[in-house]
């Protein structure tokens, strides 16, 4: 007989894409995000922008928003064209937060930027399982195509 503790359910799956654009840099951004869930074979887009920020701001705030939309624990591949936001999350955040959210710059400590937002993204990795795939921008990766699209029109919302 099988011990009933031992017998776990895996979490849900979802795919996570998204993208952060901004006219000028500074400037005014947007964010998006598709998630996907192949299971039920259902898929939410959302986006929105803010009037004076920059890329990096809007891809991370992006993969934020999608993962703050799981409301249960959930095994999430996150598809993004960031760099910075797949190697931030992966590699740089660890040190960060030993560090106290600072980093070594020519020799001496300062500020990680964008701590507030890295803050939340640690908070909601913590909720999930979660992976990043990096995929090179402006490919024709379908549902990266979309989140640019939809990040595109969110910041010209907020020019």
């Amino acid at each position: 007989m099988a011990d009933p503790a031992a017998t776990t359910t895996k979490p849900p799956f979802v795919r996570l894409f998204t993208d952060g654009a901004c006219k000028g840099n500074p400037g005014p951004g947007g964010w998006a995000y598709i998630l996907d869930h192949p299971a039920s074979e259902t898929r939410r887009e959302a986006s929105g922008g803010d009037p004076d920020t920059t890329n990096n701001r809007m891809e991370l705030q992006a993969v934020i928003e999608g993962l703050a939309a799981l409301k249960r624990h959930t095994r999430v591949e996150v598809v993004t064209d960031s760099t910075y936001v797949a190697k931030g999350a992966k590699e740089w955040m660890p040190g960060w937060k030993k560090n106290g959210w600072r980093r070594r710059e020519k020799g001496a400590w300062k500020p990680v930027k964008n701590d507030d937002l890295w803050k939340q993204l640690d908070e909601l990795l913590a909720r999930h399982e979660v992976e990043f795939t990096l995929v090179r921008g402006h490919t024709g990766h379908p549902e990266n195509e979309r989140c640019d699209e939809l990040a595109v029109a969110a910041a010209l919302e907020h020019a």
